[in-house]
């Protein structure tokens, strides 16, 4: 059972916000703090705390009168390690019951450059004493969804994935899987929930469902990991993020980005939303 109040950090970002709007629906008003760096971005309606991870003592006062925290893993690529433990150990002293954060499918095991911090974060709360729960998120559909009109528009998609599936489920779907495991009570200590969607799609296949979309050929480009994180580098990708990114794309054809648990649709009590829908929103498909 809740008592305090449940702190969401990364609260204005793209996860963090629609964790927050899922916890208010599930709340009565002022059990809900969301927090991030940038008032101006603070969400509407609820009680907003500046977290600077980066400055330990604006971590401290936001988690005045805090039980649980949802600590959506941060966007500095080589500093989130340090900046997820600044949390950690502030919730600890604090006397936070719970912490759930937000990791990557199989984070344990995974090959993924992406997996590293991830593993990392997980590796911090393992060595602590701090009760907490893994929402290992798989990809977002977003991750398509926000590109699909220019590889309808160049009439290809770039791929080192081979015939690698990706099990995508919306940010929507996952931030709601957040809100739902935090309240709840039921865990075994340190459970790790690996999250992802309800059906898979390998790249060859979303190609085709772009031609069928847009009315127009859309092909599949087949390449290896190194030409692939040129090719993104060539667009004007910032290295690093190309490498992750045909990293993530060449380890998806070995299964990294593949899940059919249904711990993700069982969590929610739904299907997660397909790949289409994110599309026909993308698209402004009517």
């Amino acid at each position: 059972m809740l008592t305090g109040k449940i702190l969401v950090t990364g609260a204005t970002g793209q996860l963090g916000t629609r964790i927050v709007q899922h916890l208010e629906k599930r709340l009565p008003p002022g059990q809900v703090v969301a927090s991030g760096r940038n008032v101006v971005k603070a969400p509407q309606r609820v009680l907003f705390r500046v977290v600077d991870y980066d400055h330990p003592a604006t971590i401290e006062a936001a988690l005045e009168g805090v039980t649980r925290v949802v600590l959506v893993s941060g966007n500095e690529v080589g500093q989130r390690v340090g900046q997820h433990k600044a949390v950690i150990d502030a919730a600890t002293r604090a006397g936070v019951q719970r912490l759930a954060y937000t990791s990557i499918l199989r984070a344990d095991t995974s090959p993924l450059l992406l997996a590293s911090e991830h593993r990392g974060t997980e590796e911090v709360l393992r060595a602590g004493k701090m009760p907490f729960i893994l929402l290992r998120n798989g990809w977002y559909s977003e991750n398509f969804s926000s590109t699909a009109s220019l590889a309808i528009q160049l009439g290809f998609v770039q791929s080192a994935a081979g015939d690698g599936r990706f099990s995508t489920a919306s940010r929507d779907d996952y931030a709601e899987a957040a809100a739902a495991l935090i309240l709840r009570d039921d865990h075994q200590p340190g459970q790790a929930y690996e999250l992802a969607g309800s059906t898979s799609f390998s790249k060859r296949e979303y190609a085709a469902l772009l031609s069928e979309k847009s009315g127009s050929q859309v092909q599949l480009h087949e390449m290896s990991e190194a030409q692939y994180a040129a090719a993104l580098l060539k667009a004007g990708v910032p290295e690093e993020f190309a490498r992750i990114l045909a990293d993530s794309d060449a380890r998806a054809a070995d299964g990294w980005l593949f899940d059919d648990s249904r711990t993700l649709q069982n969590t929610i009590g739904r299907p997660t939303t397909p790949l289409e829908q994110s599309l026909d929103a993308a698209l402004d498909v009517k």
